[in-house]
């Protein structure tokens, strides 16, 4: 039954990829984006307040000194030998600041424990400074703290959903300083393809030439070139928006992505094999253990008692040998496999032996 469900579920995988593929077009704004406009990573260093005793250890000496210079920029001058951090923890907190983001504006922040805290529930972020890789501050974090989840215990047994020492604030950083976005290099805009490919990029440049006239080229399989129109320069955003909206076929190599650790297998459209003969079969061990009562002979002055008695079958499965016929669709790929009655892992066992002997014509790629 479960071999069954798991090819159907195969099967569904492949011809919806196809269905996929067949599809009229996708916007250029789903493959590709503008040179320029671009998220910018940051990252501080805080404190985590209010945690009802799973916090930091006294071990963890740098939360400690960050609890003493906390206080001191208060005013208050505190033992850093007097102090237990078991209510704080000192934390990571990272963001991405979007591209045309203004002060003022909030993002979601991530909190990561920093030390030997047990759990984060309940606490709250104190005022932490966000800085980019150039160093400069361009947003501040500050907040309660939500894990999604929970951490309760008793009596020894404890219950735990999610992690305890990963938690987010949606909105809890504020935009201080913007980043000066530069879409414009003289005279022209590029466009990033998000998976490069030579082919794909040379139709974005052809439905764009025929939109607005022969204004772009494809620079590499990375990057189309844009020379922005007379007049369109003030209406720049307009300009952008109507060439984000055009449809376009994209193009991709066969590729056939495995994961062994799961069993799963999806085929790209493209995917084809030559003809090719597999044999398939199985080989069964079963060991069987049962417990057995030893009774000594009469008069024998033996005792009673109890031996393991082990029998091991061995069960070989007839091996199936198929000629799978030279195909170019992903749907007569995976009813030749079928045919072969093999479950997901056997499939992927095929698939890398059909590799190597030069009969699928498709990149391998294991996750």
């Amino acid at each position: 039954m479960r071999k069954t469900v798991a090819l159907c579920a195969l099967l569904l995988i492949t011809l919806m990829t196809g269905i996929v593929a067949a599809a009229p077009g996708v916007r250029v704004k789903d493959i590709a984006r503008v040179q320029g406009a671009r998220d910018n990573q940051l990252v501080g260093y805080g404190l985590v307040l209010g945690l009802s005793g799973s916090g930091d250890s006294d071990k963890s000496d740098f939360t400690v000194q960050s609890i003493a210079n906390m206080l001191k920029s208060f005013g208050v001058i505190a033992n850093m030998s007097q102090l237990q951090p078991k209510n704080a923890a000192a934390v990571m907190v990272t963001a991405k600041l979007p591209p045309f983001a203004r002060p003022g504006d909030t993002i979601d922040i991530t909190i990561s424990s920093l030390g030997d805290a047990k759990s984060l529930q309940g606490g709250t972020l104190i005022q932490t400074p966000l800085k980019a890789a150039n160093g400069q501050v361009y947003a501040v974090g500050q907040g309660p703290l939500s894990i999604g989840g929970f951490s309760v215990g008793a009596g020894g047994s404890r219950q735990m959903k999610n992690f305890q020492t990963v938690a987010s604030i949606p909105g809890g950083a504020i935009v201080e300083r913007d980043v000066s976005v530069q879409l414009v290099n003289n005279g022209s805009i590029a466009l990033s393809l998000m998976q490069p490919d030579f082919t794909t990029a040379s139709r974005i440049s052809e439905a764009i030439d025929r939109r607005f006239g022969t204004i772009s080229h494809a620079r590499d399989a990375g990057s189309v070139v844009i020379d922005i129109p007379t007049g369109q320069s003030e209406s720049l955003v307009a300009f952008i928006a109507a060439i984000e909206e055009l449809p376009i076929q994209p193009d991709a190599a066969a590729k056939i992505i495995i994961n062994e650790r799961t069993g799963t297998v999806v085929m790209g459209s493209d995917v084809a094999i030559s003809e090719v003969a597999v044999a398939q079969g199985g080989l069964t061990v079963k060991i069987v253990s049962e417990k057995q009562v030893s009774q000594p002979a009469p008069f024998s002055d033996g005792q009673t008692a109890v031996v393991n008695q082990t029998s091991i079958e061995v069960k070989e499965e007839p091996a199936n040998l198929i000629v799978l016929p030279a195909t170019a669709h992903v749907g007569d790929v995976v009813k030749a496999l079928n045919a072969v009655g093999a479950s997901p892992r056997e499939i992927i066992s095929i698939l890398q032996a059909m590799k190597a002997a030069g009969a699928l014509h498709a990149e391998l790629t294991l996750m």
